[in-house]
């Protein structure tokens, strides 16, 4: 994909107090921007919004910023689960070989399963890896070249606060093209974005409530070896970086006026969601494989 930002993009940078112009890079080799609160975020996200026009900002919480590990400045990693890396390792070719496979095997057993249950949207899925892809990868059947983010602050700090017993939590803003439809592709930014809602049949109550997201490579990245379109560092999402901020999830969310999102409403039970029952079924397929 391409690096985001010929131009300065604007950021809220380390220790400064006011939003301020800045590079990608430096933004990635930063410790991320300290807030406090919720509402504090909420306020500098809006002005962030407004001042990088050009771009639609997606958000991404995690519990940890992952860094690279092969040079001297080290900055934030954002890959897809399939290209992540093994342990501090760049993954070998026969590594990433083995996750396509597996990855192939999937789509071929989501197939199979959704058709089989009569779910609507089975012709569209047949015609379209990309979504085959983004249901694997939201429920976490396996690796994909998909990664997840969402349109809503509340929902991205949620998860990056969810189970979280440390200090520490991190919020990543990505700019992305403008929204079409269920997929949008962009040749100039070597991006494509799949609308989850889009993916997935309405009896899958979970992805329509998360205002998810699924960002990958255009074009797709169909396999990975030695005559690979692509360069492993390329497929890197951080080079999408608008923004780092960091938070302490034990604080965070003191202001009762804006709580976190609930473990209920963040895996919605009590329902029957046929995403996750055919889900379970293709992960207990590719364990059995394994063994």
């Amino acid at each position: 994909m391409e690096l985001i930002g010929s131009q300065k993009i604007w950021s809220y940078f380390e220790d400064q107090d006011s939003s301020a112009q800045a590079s990608n890079q430096a933004i990635r080799a930063g410790k991320g921007h300290l807030v406090e609160t919720y509402f504090e975020l909420a306020k500098k996200v809006a002005e962030l919004q407004f001042r990088n026009r050009e771009h639609v900002l997606v958000f991404r919480g995690q519990a940890k910023d992952y860094l690279t590990t092969t040079s001297k400045v080290r900055r934030s990693l954002i890959k897809a689960r399939i290209f992540r890396l093994e342990g501090r390792r760049i993954p070998s070719e026969t590594v990433l070989e083995g996750r396509f496979k597996t990855l192939r095997r999937a789509e071929g057993e989501l197939l199979t399963e959704y058709v089989s249950a009569n779910l609507v949207g089975s012709d569209q899925l047949k015609r379209q890896r990309i979504l085959r892809w983004a249901i694997l990868q939201h429920y976490e059947v396996c690796g994909t070249p998909l990664l997840d983010v969402t349109h809503s602050l509340r929902i991205a700090t949620s998860f990056a606060t969810h189970n979280n017993d440390s200090t520490q939590a991190f919020l990543f803003i990505l700019g992305v093209p403008n929204l079409s439809g269920a997929v949008t592709a962009s040749s100039e930014a070597g991006l494509q974005i799949i609308r989850l809602s889009s993916a997935c049949p309405p009896d899958a109550i979970r992805p329509h409530i998360q205002e998810g997201f699924l960002l990958g490579e255009y074009p797709e990245v169909s396999d990975f070896g030695v005559d690979s379109a692509y360069r492993y560092s390329e497929m890197d999402f951080g080079r999408r970086l608008v923004a780092k901020f960091r938070f302490n999830p034990k604080t965070f969310w003191k202001n009762e006026n804006y709580p976190p999102a609930s473990d209920k409403a963040l895996y919605p039970a009590g329902h029957r969601d046929p995403l996750l029952e055919i889900a379970k079924s293709i992960r207990s397929k590719l364990n059995s494989t394994k063994q």
